[in-house]
């Protein structure tokens, strides 16, 4: 259980038997700031005082009272202007490693989601070349972040945008058609400025030669350019696939812009934004700041943004009459929230931060306020080795690829790293670093703290084979032996799991995920430590079955919660580290 959410709602009861009729919205119940304060603290009195003309802290008096007489509160007390803070029991902490016992990894599950659909895309990178160190960032906190909601309880769609209707896809066609003349025994020379240099293409280029033979090689581009394009966006998206699986990570949907653009989509999206008066002719006032070369004061096609809370109004139309991305990322976007998804998320690079207001008031347009789109900005990573600028080989021509660095490191690495930092901050990747063993090195920490307990467990079956049948079925008693503050310490980290998986999942941020396990890890390794400076703390006392059960019971827990955290990131928990 959400501990917090069930002490809200024993807050709320107190409430109602003080002040009946409020309404409790904004009453919290959650950690304090400080843990010596206390186990829990809540607003109430704060947020209720004004509705029951109360000075608050005269409110709190009255609350606290009722609360006192929870069986699991040993001590209210209130604190400043009105909060109210609670002290819990031990015994109490204790019982939560029963439920915990009994989930195992399912702890933390939530329903707090109720169901709701929600859209997450994430990486979406053009179908021109492999999966880069960049890429990375973005493909795993989609993915982290789509689990999350799914274990708080959303219906969760993944999904991947691909941008194959652009001019990008043209010279991904020209750079293939150069290497299939190369495949043909041409001498191609340097690859000309303006076309993808990457040796990634060059299979591409040999199985059109297989396929074809000679039959495009002197043609004229007007014959080979739709042909050479579906083929290589579907090699670039095979390759994309093949990279993103050696990530861990995976797609339920991928939607074509290009199949969008045929469908007519585009052009009825513009339609409805017309019949509702938000597209209109006009010219926009030039940029504040240093005027652009290319900026030029012309009629374009407008799209009312700022009715939606954008800065400007935005083109729809390029000088050529061609549709902007923009246009056709409004269509995508209705085609998603006509699918049934108000709730959207899109996991971007941070070189589309000018991009987001525009979307937003797009999403905002086209769903009449219904939908919701949260943008989430991924900063750039700076690989590094020994504290280092570093380049490893670049078959891509001009970047380093996914692929190298999971081979380099391991997915398992790759993928808890990228979450170690929010997604807004910069992220630097040490190659000599995240390999370290270390407690500076996040991944080895956890991992260390998982193994450090199947090591013990093993110990345990050698004196006690039949341990295991008292996890699954604990005397709680013999847990009660659980009393030393730096067990309690383990057990309140772990039953704060179920909260920080809704806080997470909420508030669309799944590098907490990553913060709550080293935290669980250090309070872990620091009950460890103790035992080998204090012998009455270790694990495993052989003259002391009971206590030594309950410490089992604790360590299953541990493992329980560390592999729940970890599913979430997609990472395998280790049993044994060497």
């Amino acid at each position: 259980m959400n501990l917090f959410s069930y002490f809200r709602s024993e807050i709320i009861a107190a409430v109602a038997s003080v002040v009946p009729g409020q309404e409790c919205s904004k009453v919290t119940a959650e950690p304090p700031r400080e843990a010596a304060h206390g186990d829990v603290a809540t607003n109430a009195a704060m947020v209720l005082c004004k509705a029951v003309g109360m000075k608050p802290r005269d409110l709190a008096e009255k609350i606290a009272e009722k609360l006192k007489a929870h069986p699991a509160v040993t001590a209210v007390e209130v604190a400043g202007p009105g909060f109210i803070n609670m002290r819990l029991a031990d015994g109490f902490w204790v019982e939560r490693l029963t439920d915990i016992l009994r989930d195992g990894e399912a702890y933390g599950a939530s329903q707090v989601g109720q169901g709701k659909r929600i859209n997450v895309e994430y990486v979406s990178a053009n179908p021109t070349g492999p999966m880069h160190i960049g890429h990375a960032r973005g493909a795993v906190t989609g993915d982290a972040l789509a689990s999350l909601l799914a274990k708080a309880g959303f219906d969760v769609t993944r999904e991947y945008y691909v941008n194959d209707a652009g001019a990008q896809v043209d010279v991904l066609a020209r750079s293939v058609h150069l290497r299939y003349r190369e495949a043909l025994g041409e001498n191609i020379g340097e690859i000309p400025e303006g076309l993808y240099p990457g040796e990634y293409l060059k299979p591409a280029g040999e199985n059109l030669a297989r396929l074809h033979g000679a039959k495009f090689k002197d043609q004229s581009e007007s014959e080979w350019l739709l042909p050479f394009r579906a083929f290589a966006v579907d090699a670039m998206l095979d390759m994309i696939k093949n990279d993103l699986a050696g990530l861990g990570v995976r797609h339920d949907v991928f939607v074509s812009e290009r199949g969008l653009v045929a469908a007519g989509k585009v052009q009825a999206a513009l339609d409805f934004l017309d019949s509702k008066g938000l597209i209109y002719e006009g010219v926009l006032e030039p940029p504040k700041g240093k005027l652009p070369d290319d900026w030029e004061a012309r009629p374009q096609t407008l799209f009312r943004a700022t009715q939606f809370g954008d800065d400007v109004d935005r083109p729809l139309k390029k000088s050529d009459g061609s549709w902007t991305y923009f246009a056709s990322d409004i269509a995508y976007h209705l085609d998603k929230y006509q699918r049934g998804f108000n709730a959207m998320i899109d996991v971007w690079g941070a070189d589309h931060g000018g991009y987001v207001k525009r979307m937003q008031a797009a999403v905002k347009a086209v769903s009449g306020g219904e939908a919701d789109l949260d943008v989430k900005l991924c900063q750039m990573v700076n690989l590094l080795k020994g504290g280092q600028p570093y380049k490893m080989s670049k078959r891509a021509g001009t970047f380093v690829t996914l692929a190298d660095l999971v081979e380099a490191v391991g997915k398992d690495v790759v993928r808890f790293i990228m979450l170690t930092r929010k997604n807004d901050a910069h992220l630097d990747f040490d190659l000599d670093k995240v390999l370290e063993q270390s407690r500076d090195n996040p991944v080895f920490y956890v991992q260390y703290a998982h193994a450090r307990c199947h090591s013990v467990m093993r110990h345990a079956t050698e004196i006690w084979p039949d341990w295991t049948e008292f996890v699954a079925s604990p005397d709680p008693s013999v847990l009660g032996r659980l009393s030393d503050p730096a067990e309690l310490g383990v057990i309140k980290h772990l039953a704060g799991w179920p909260r920080l998986v809704e806080t997470a999942a909420e508030a669309h941020e799944p590098h907490r995920v990553a913060f709550y396990l080293y935290e669980l890890a250090a309070a872990f390794h620091g009950l460890w430590n103790k035992g080998k400076d204090e012998a009455r703390l270790r694990f495993l006392i052989e003259d002391d079955r009971d206590i030594s059960l309950a410490r089992l019971a604790l360590l299953r827990a541990v493992v329980a919660v560390i592999a729940s955290g970890l599913a979430i990131f997609g990472v395998e928990p280790m049993e044994e580290m060497r």
